[in-house]
């Protein structure tokens, strides 16, 4: 395993805690928290600078991964979603939160030029692109059976919920059908993706379904020259380590 792969999979997993902080304190700004011991500029300073953290790191994940040659991930495939040879959907779902988060950064840095209702109505996408990065993680993360993984994902879910949950109780008079239709919108897609990840990224032979191209499988079941005769040990690669495949790799 290169240096590489082990700077994407930590810069990933930061990123991806990076985004639910920052999702909570967009809450916690449209929602006017504040004091006098924490005023709502302190609030509204932590959203922007942690924003700008979360962009770093994402922009060392996706420096790495286009430069581990191990998986054929081009350039384009950091902008246009979808079209990867490896792990299409689930790479594109990734492309698409980062192509969002950029709109999303750059109009706030217009927002007093574009007006703050639309700018208002642009933020909404906060929540996709959240959603996107999540199962962009499950997806084609290579440690989602790993328990700290799993940690890391239900806790930044737990708190995604919550501020999700105090924005729609705190919504103003005579919005009570479309809280209601939110909270059921949040519901059955908590419960699709939950269902999504037990039958697709913790099932086996994840890697070979996921799109993963069958060069890279056959890398992980063949042994090298020189090993005839004798049993290989199996070595963790990023074939054998790909989402819900662990060390049985998932070459069948």
């Amino acid at each position: 395993m290169s240096l590489l792969w082990y700077a994407t999979r930590a810069t990933g997993e930061i990123t991806l805690l990076f985004l639910t902080v920052v999702l909570t304190f967009g809450v916690l700004s449209a929602l006017r928290v504040g004091g006098r011991r924490v005023p709502r500029f302190v609030i509204a300073g932590l959203h922007r600078n942690l924003t700008l953290a979360g962009l770093g790191f994402l922009a060392v994940h996706i420096a790495t991964t286009v430069a581990d040659s191990y998986a054929p991930i081009a350039l384009t495939d950091v902008v246009v979603p979808f079209g990867s040879a490896y792990r299409p959907i689930w790479l594109g779902l990734g492309t698409v939160a980062f192509d969002v988060l950029i709109v999303l950064t750059a109009t706030s840095l217009l927002r007093t030029r574009m007006g703050y209702r639309r700018w208002k109505a642009l933020h909404w996408a906060a929540y996709a692109c959240w959603l996107a990065a999540v199962v962009h993680a499950l997806g084609t993360g290579s440690d989602v059976r790993s328990s700290l993984f799993l940690l890391l994902a239900g806790v930044c879910a737990a708190v995604a919920l919550a501020a999700v949950a105090w924005r729609l109780a705190a919504a103003g008079p005579g919005k009570t059908g479309l809280r209601a239709g939110a909270g059921l919108l949040t519901l059955a897609t908590v419960l699709v993706v939950g269902a999504w990840t037990v039958s697709g990224p913790l099932a086996d032979g994840w890697a070979r379904r996921s799109g993963t191209p069958a060069s890279l499988l056959g890398k992980a079941s063949s042994p090298g020259p020189g090993t005839a005769g004798r049993t290989p040990t199996p070595r963790p690669t990023r074939a054998t380590r790909s989402a819900g495949d662990d060390e049985r790799g998932d070459g069948e």
